[in-house]
């Protein structure tokens, strides 16, 4: 009994240093960003026009190129030097199955990094913000909605 207790004991030792000296695996970075169904569900009460994209494009340039881009392409300076990765907001893609409710709770509540607006911006400039980002994708969809020219028939 005695030579099993002395071998046991180094074997012990073992085992918990290698334990003490093997970090821990970092944790799984899983989002738990949810947006309440009421609010994505909201609809915009601000019609897209001249002014209120205007006015969106303003409170953008104020707020949001520094990472978004001018273009919402997620390559803004701040972006770029904290190699942070953005969303492509200038592909139809990205915002496809995004609504208009969860694009104004986003940027009334904040995201991850991004600091919310609310108590700073008035919601109506937040759906304008909102009708301003939503052109990002129509710009670059330009070229594919255009008919493709017909050929002669032969």
């Amino acid at each position: 009994m005695k030579p099993f207790i002395v071998l046991s004991v180094p074997l012990l030792l073992l085992l918990w240093l290698s334990a003490q000296q093997t970090p821990p695996p970092p944790p799984e970075k899983t989002s738990l960003y949810a947006i309440p169904l009421a609010e994505s569900q909201k609809e915009s009460p601000v019609k897209p026009t001249a002014e209120s994209l205007a006015r969106g494009k303003r409170q953008y340039g104020y707020d949001c190129v520094m990472c978004h881009g001018k273009t919402g392409d997620g390559k803004g300076d701040v972006a770029v030097d904290m190699k942070l990765k953005m969303h492509d907001e200038s592909d139809p893609a990205t915002l496809k199955d995004v609504s208009d409710g969860a694009l104004f709770y986003i940027l009334k509540k904040g995201k991850d990094q991004m600091p919310p607006e609310a108590g700073r911006v008035k919601d109506e400039e937040l759906w304008d913000m909102v009708n301003y980002v939503r052109t990002f994708a129509k710009k670059g969809t330009a070229a594919e909605t255009k008919p493709a020219e017909e050929k002669a028939p032969n």
